[in-house]
């Protein structure tokens, strides 16, 4: 599915500006324009931008591909680490599945500035579960 934010609610990346550019359970690319309110006090994206962008993104995804089985997806686990500030222009963030199980989905997630340098990487484990009733 190649499409611009998918409709529905995304919460947190709702908060941080987060568009989808490609959303499928082979690839996620997103992007977030970057924003006083992403800074941290010394003008940097808070790591918590790119921690919060990767694990989005593979949670959408991962319940796109479970959803039809009556599966939800949420976030269990998320390392991510920094390697380069990002201060002005956009975030890019793009995501690959390494593990697509039963019970979890394990993503790689490469996080860029606009020059394409690598600013971050992050490694989000996601949970498959069936969707509780109500």
């Amino acid at each position: 599915m190649e499409a611009r934010t998918p409709p529905g609610r995304d919460g947190l990346g709702d908060l941080i500006g987060l568009e989808y550019l490609e959303l499928t359970p082979e690839q996620v690319r997103a992007r977030a324009r970057v924003t006083d309110d992403l800074r941290q006090p010394f003008g940097l994206v808070h790591g918590g931008v790119f921690a919060s962008m990767a694990e989005s993104m593979c949670s959408r995804a991962t319940w796109m591909a479970v959803r039809a089985e009556g599966m939800a997806a949420m976030g269990q686990s998320n390392n991510a680490t920094f390697m380069r500030p990002i201060t002005e222009g956009d975030i890019h963030a793009t995501a690959h599945p390494r593990h697509r199980g039963r019970t979890t989905w394990v993503w790689d997630v490469e996080v860029n500035d606009d020059d394409g340098r690598l600013c971050g990487l992050a490694r989000v484990t996601v949970a498959v579960r069936p969707i509780p009733s109500r």
